[in-house]
């Protein structure tokens, strides 16, 4: 909800008793009245054209018609018998200050404000003049000259809730969140009714981070309110950053109910719903964000995301393409373009939306990684690195950045360098199991089993699931000859990835070194069934069948080794 500057109102002039005028007292009251428009200005009319009528009776009529008429919305008019009132009678303040709102309406500040230093000079204790004219300034961009007014507002009528609210917009304006704060406060302590500041004031708490104080205020905004659906938007927000996901749903689905058109709202309960993993219901509020406004290339950038997690390529590929339509320096689409084709495989066209994404903000971080790796993919381990260093230069706290250089290190054999930036990842970052994962992977690569192994555990403790880790660890239990070891690590990794040929291969392996040929047999079986082109399993059962008496099996079995890899 737009909460625009509040312009001194135009009510008609009230007077009790007109003197030697040259119309009845009938007509005057037709003039002065509120009821009808039409009628006022017919009698209003008459009065300034009646034969005789005094000038100061001019004057006023003048001014009432003018008021009728700027209700009406004609500005042309209005200016016209607020500009004749003051020249029958200079002095007419409040004139001046009529004049000034209408001017201040249709967008004339320059004129605004003249006629409020007009209206000052004449009184220059009129509140109402310096309230318009610090409204005046501040659509100007001029919040030093606005706060002086609204101050000077403040002083002249203490009890002007309107003017504390004013400056409070001022000083957020400015930055300054405390000061804004109070005002605000001064403004609900003078109207508690005042539904507007305790939004403002939410506004800022949220600013702050003070999300609760952020709920309160737009709670009392939807108390003395419940039709206003920005208060539930933004009570939605506050919710949302608290990660309270099922209440921010609730207020976006209350803003959407009020308002259906609500954009928006549908936009940010979208985001809600993906954040829970609903890709379904993401993807139907994005789409009805994009119904009701077809032009914002966020959601189509947010959509895309979420086709994205489905594995529907090709629709956020589309989604991120039409963003990018809509505005070609979206750098987010770019990068998340780049994203989906790299999960396509596609490196060269992921390496060009990375570029654009960079080329549009040189500072995107991630966009360089992700850049760094498709290089990496392709075997540029040059260009891989110096993306990851470019990354780093930005934010030297990224640990990523450093755990990706060192793989690229670690891909031309610069071992050393790889166990710097493992070590460098892990320093930034005690919780990264990848950068532990990897830092393993090097030692091991050089026969620091035990180094290996200790790094295996630390990315296992961090991340109980990792099945590569389990399996790996099982590695280095094998290349130490503790083949227990390597059996419950390999069976721990079947157990969290029941279809990896590998590990029941390697397992195998253990128990063919242990003498349990029964269950390496079966264990090679079990990797030939998920994938029947290993040869390695075939290789390694014929051995086993052989070991066993069973020449005919392994025979098969070593044919259809032969067949698979004839080399």
């Amino acid at each position: 909800m737009r909460h625009p500057v509040t312009i001194a109102s135009t009510l008609l002039l009230v007077f009790s008793a007109i003197s030697a005028s040259a119309v009845d007292k009938s007509v005057w009251d037709k003039c002065n009245q509120t009821r009808s428009r039409d009628a006022s200005i017919a009698a209003c009319t008459q009065v300034v054209q009646a034969p005789g009528e005094t000038a100061s009776d001019r004057a006023i009529a003048y001014s009432i018609r003018g008021g009728a008429y700027q209700a009406e919305g004609d500005s042309n008019r209005a200016i016209e018998d607020f500009t004749k009132a003051i020249e029958i009678n200079p002095q007419d303040a409040k004139a001046y200050v009529r004049r000034g709102s209408v001017y201040q309406v249709n967008g004339d500040g320059d004129h605004a404000i003249a006629d409020y230093n007009k209206a000052i000079e004449i009184d220059p204790l009129y509140a109402i003049a310096y309230f318009n004219r610090g409204g005046a300034f501040e659509a100007k961009g001029d919040r030093d000259h606005a706060i002086a007014d609204y101050t000077k507002a403040i002083e002249t009528r203490p009890l002007s809730a309107d003017a504390y609210f004013r400056r409070g917009i001022v000083y957020r304006a400015k930055g300054d969140n405390d000061r804004a704060i109070a005002d605000y406060s001064k403004a609900i302590e003078i109207n508690p009714r005042f539904a507007n500041a305790y939004f403002r004031r939410g506004i800022v708490y949220r600013a702050k981070g003070e999300h609760d104080r952020a709920i309160a205020d737009y709670s009392k905004t939807i108390e003395i309110n419940p039709q206003d659906a920005n208060a539930y938007f933004n009570r939605g927000n506050a919710f949302e950053e608290k990660s309270n996901h099922d209440r921010a749903i609730a207020d976006y689905s209350k803003a959407i109910e009020i308002n259906p058109q609500y954009a928006s709202a549908y936009f940010y309960r979208g985001s809600t719903f993906e954040t829970k993993g609903d890709h379904d219901r993401a993807i139907a509020d994005f789409t009805k964000a994009i119904e009701i406004n077809p032009q914002n290339a966020d959601t189509y950038s947010n959509r895309g995301l979420a086709y994205q997690a489905k594995d529907e390529i090709d629709r956020a590929i589309a989604d991120y393409s039409k963003a990018l339509e809509i505005n070609p320096r979206h750098a987010n689409a770019s990068f998340d373009r780049g994203r989906a084709f790299e999960a396509r495989g596609d490196h060269n066209r992921a390496i060009v939306d990375y570029t654009r994404a960079i080329e549009t903000n040189p500072e995107y971080g991630a966009a360089y990684i992700d850049r760094g790796i498709a290089y990496h993919a392709m075997g540029d381990s040059d260009r891989a690195i110096s993306d990851f260093t470019k990354a780093i230069e930005i934010n030297p706290q990224d640990a990523d950045a450093y755990d990706n250089r060192g793989t690229a290190y670690r891909g031309k054999g610069e071992i050393d360098r790889a166990i710097a930036d493992y070590g460098r990842a892990i320093q930034i970052n005690p919780k990264h199991a990848g950068a532990y994962y990897n830092r393993a992977a090097a030692s091991l690569g050089r026969g620091e089993i035990e180094h290996a192994i200790a790094d295996y555990s630390k990315a296992i403790e961090i991340n109980p699931r990792y099945a590569h880790a389990y399996f790996n660890r099982g590695r280095a239990c094998r290349a130490k000859g503790d083949d227990d070891c390597a059996i419950a690590d390999f069976t721990k990794a079947i157990e969290i990835t029941p279809q990896d040929a590998d590990a029941y291969y390697n397992r195998g392996l253990a128990h063919r070194a242990k003498g349990e040929i029964g269950y390496a047999i079966a264990d090679y079986t079990k990797a030939i069934e998920i994938n029947p082109r290993n040869a390695a399993a075939y290789n390694s059962r014929s051995n086993a069948f052989e070991a066993t008496g069973d020449l005919d099996r392994a025979v098969a079995d070593h044919r259809k080794a032969i067949e698979i890899s004839p080399h």
